[in-house]
């Protein structure tokens, strides 16, 4: 649900013939917002685990702690990695739902680059080492601010954590295009490697690693200093 509407709304905005063609970052950043919203909401059994960041933070949070990523489900290691397939298969899916949902879009005339921007994110200027310093610092953000919701006794469900997400986008997501999710980015990107999408070019793997370990790191961070800090 997460991708599916988040990818969704990336086409919605950049791909040709479109609705909502050219409509912008805020729409782009609010899109993800509620996606987020959504997939937390749907995914209310398993903890809400969309995001293999913030499943690491929580287990470097409290490692093998009872009911830590959700009732009756503790944080260990081997939990953690079955949490992260799962999402790994579902961003796959809901990106080849978004193509599906567009495909008449992606067969019309657009540069690769935009066609590959639906699915992963890329950055504005690209220098790796800055690229993942901003990826560290986003997932950062999005987790530790996670953790410290779980302290408070304000009980808001999704709606903070979207507007964080929001938030992110449009303080910081400007220069990779935030991917603060490593399943976001790769799951997508593997869909769209193995998709029949007219001239889609390449999926930039030389760029792959970015999202990825980016966030992880930022998550992992978030989980040690909220650990120290908030708990």
């Amino acid at each position: 649900m997460l991708v599916l509407l988040g990818t969704g709304v990336v086409a919605n905005v950049i791909l040709p013939k479109n609705k909502g063609f050219s409509s912008g970052w805020v729409v782009i950043t609010f899109g993800w917002g509620l996606a987020v919203m959504s997939g937390v909401y749907v995914s209310f059994k398993s903890g809400a685990h969309i995001n293999p960041a913030v499943t690491l933070g929580l287990y470097l949070n409290a490692p093998d702690k009872a009911d830590q990523f959700a009732k009756g489900i503790t944080s260990s290691f081997s939990n953690m990695l079955l949490y992260w397939l799962a999402q790994m298969i579902g961003a796959i899916i809901g990106a080849v739902l978004c193509w599906l949902a567009y495909k008449k879009h992606f067969d019309e005339d657009a540069d690769p680059a935009t066609k590959l921007g639906v699915f992963s994110t890329g950055p504005a200027i690209r220098s790796y080492g800055w690229n993942f310093f901003t990826e560290v610092i986003g997932t950062f953000v999005l987790v530790f601010v996670i953790l410290a919701f779980g302290k408070n006794p304000a009980s808001l469900g999704p709606l903070p954590v979207s507007f964080l997400v929001v938030g992110i986008g449009m303080s910081l997501g400007g220069p990779t295009g935030y991917a603060i999710n490593p399943a976001r980015d790769l799951g997508p990107r593997i869909a769209h490697a193995f998709l029949p999408i007219p001239g889609k070019g390449k999926s930039d793997w030389a760029y792959s690693w970015v999202p990825v370990f980016g966030p992880l790191v930022g998550g992992a961070i978030a989980g040690l200093v909220a650990h120290a800090y908030i708990v």
